[in-house]
């Protein structure tokens, strides 16, 4: 198995930080974590995003943090290593279009992406440890008000989802930025996607939804989109807000607005199994946000209400009792949640 599209490092270890979003300052916040649960918060950077973090992630190699958020310059980036944030990157020449609702890293860290709610909607920038790079120029078809982006595991296809038919674009990529847009899936998405993943091994591409059925898959190849996976046979209660792959390919995840706000199900070249039992203390409120950690032993999401974020540990059995709460909670609407 390919230890970089797993996100396994060699050796088993596992995710040792979770980075926070919210909707106040600090805006943005990491702790330590183990087996044992959430350590004390790490220092908050001397330079604050300077809105509600929509989005926020670590570089594949751990040493950047990125925020996206809703005022310019809509997408921050710091450095990161084992004493905390260090400085902050100087933001892009070329900013992205305003309210970033989504930014990712390719998986060598050798760009950037940011989705946005006005024009170009999706930017992407060269990354370096020297900061951003000069923007890719814009894909010939403009993804209006994009909520979503991702790139597949190899960076050889990048993902935008958006708020208007079909929904979803999928570029192909390559170090010299966009290439052609793949055919659009056939069925598309029923509504306005809010989350999008890539498989790991990116044999699948999945969107989270506004409604029925809530979560829909489709095989993924480097030709583009597959057959569509047959719905789960237990649905999502209601919206879903994002939609994860554990880094095993073993299992999917959703944040929902209904329900016990989460739904997981195990995953197979089959598609979807039998969802499993909702934790016996679900998170408290909408679910904005989902991640597992590296390797599959814990699984978080990021609410609306307090304590605003949650984390279980995981296994082929299901949830396990919650871990007890970070001492510093973040101070209210979580929205983004990711281990490093």
């Amino acid at each position: 198995m390919d230890l970089l599209k797993t996100g396994i490092t060699k050796g088993g270890s596992s995710s040792n930080r979770v980075v926070v979003g919210h909707f106040s300052a600090p805006f943005l916040r990491v702790y330590p974590w183990s087996s044992a649960g959430f350590g004390a918060k790490f220092p908050d950077p001397v330079s604050e995003p300077e809105s509600g973090v929509n989005s926020a992630v670590f570089n594949h190699l751990s040493t950047v943090v990125a925020a996206g958020f809703e005022v310019s310059p809509y997408v921050a980036a710091y450095n990161w290593s084992s004493a905390g944030f260090g400085a902050r990157f100087s933001a892009p020449e070329t900013l992205p279009g305003a309210n970033a609702r989504a930014v990712a890293f390719n998986h060598d860290s050798t760009a950037i992406a940011v989705a946005s709610q006005s024009t170009p909607y999706v930017t992407v920038y060269p990354w370096s440890p020297a900061g951003f790079g000069a923007k890719f120029a814009n894909p010939t078809f403009l993804p209006e008000n994009a909520l979503g982006v991702v790139f597949n595991h190899d960076s050889t296809a990048i993902a935008v989802i958006y708020a208007t038919y079909p929904y979803i674009a999928v570029y192909a990529w390559s170090p010299a930025g966009f290439g052609a847009r793949f055919a659009n899936p056939s069925p598309a998405p029923t509504s306005v996607p809010l989350g999008v993943a890539f498989s790991p091994d990116s044999s699948a591409i999945a969107v989270a939804t506004d409604s029925n059925p809530y979560v829909s898959v489709w095989a993924w190849s480097g030709a583009g989109f597959g057959a569509k996976f047959a719905d789960p046979e237990t649905l999502p209660g209601g919206r879903c807000f994002a939609v994860v792959f554990a880094k095993s390919g073993e299992y999917i995840a959703v944040a929902e607005n209904n329900t016990e706000y989460v739904g997981v199900y195990p995953w197979s070249g089959a598609g979807f199994g039998a969802r499993y039992a909702d934790p016996i203390t679900p998170p408290s409120g909408k679910a904005n946000a989902v991640a597992f950690s590296d390797d599959d032993s814990s699984i978080i999401f990021a609410h609306n209400s307090s304590p605003y974020i949650s984390a279980y540990p995981w296994s082929a059995a299901g949830f396990g009792a919650k871990h007890t709460n970070p001492v510093d909670l973040p101070p209210n609407n979580g929205l983004a949640v990711n281990f490093n």
